[in-house]
């Protein structure tokens, strides 16, 4: 039998602490589940990649008993490398739990910080950004040529449950509920009303990762 352990995935300029993943921690705890939450901004936040954001889910895997399956709660990034991730092993991974799952990865950036700003990033090859701890920190436009390497939607290959927000304006609402329509088999889509963060749905996040992971019989 398959050992089953869990991880939490942070999104970008987020971290180990992030605020969801912790709160996860703490809710898992007491069901007799680590929650793992592994630093994806590798090498570092500022030449971060999505090629080696993947490696540090090698490495995490590599750490573990070697039957390992792992049931991902990914957040926006982390949402993105979850799929990313299961796709590239689909059969290391059991469930996902995608939170405004970051599909369409290298679409809305010039939306997001305007037109100039975006070509600046693209000819000194550096931006800033909030890191973790929210100090402006450049970050190299090497993540975007990066991340053209790898699908703006990955195949998810298991069941999938995303929490969405309605009035998300980093990630689209409409990304998620195409993705639902195409693979209604795999997937279902939890809309809440609510921004990116999701900073007024812990709980009902809460209750959709014990409810979908099954962990509320343990």
């Amino acid at each position: 039998m398959a050992t089953t352990l869990y991880a939490y995935l942070h999104g970008f300029a987020s971290g180990p602490d992030a605020r969801k993943g912790t709160y996860l921690a703490g809710v898992l705890a007491p069901l007799g589940v680590t929650l793992e939450r592994p630093d994806l901004s590798r090498p570092s936040f500022s030449r971060l990649t999505v090629t080696a954001a993947l490696e540090a889910l090698d490495e995490l895997h590599a750490a573990g008993p070697a039957d390992t399956v792992w049931r991902f709660v990914g957040s926006s990034f982390g949402g993105y490398l979850a799929a990313r991730w299961a796709e590239l092993h689909p059969e290391r991974v059991d469930r996902l739990v995608l939170l405004c799952p970051a599909f369409g990865l290298r679409l809305g950036w010039e939306d997001t910080l305007g037109k100039d700003a975006f070509e600046r990033w693209r000819q000194t090859g550096w931006h800033e950004f909030p890191n973790a701890e929210g100090v402006p920190t450049p970050v190299h436009w090497g993540f975007l040529e990066d991340a053209a390497r790898h699908p703006d939607v990955p195949e998810v290959p298991c069941e999938t449950r995303i929490v969405h927000g309605l009035r998300d304006d980093v990630v689209p609402f409409v990304f998620s509920v195409a993705y639902e329509a195409a693979r209604p088999r795999l997937v279902t889509l939890v809309a809440v009303d609510d921004g990116h963060p999701l900073d007024r749905s812990y709980e009902r996040i809460r209750d959709e990762v014990v409810s979908f992971f099954d962990l509320a019989a343990r």
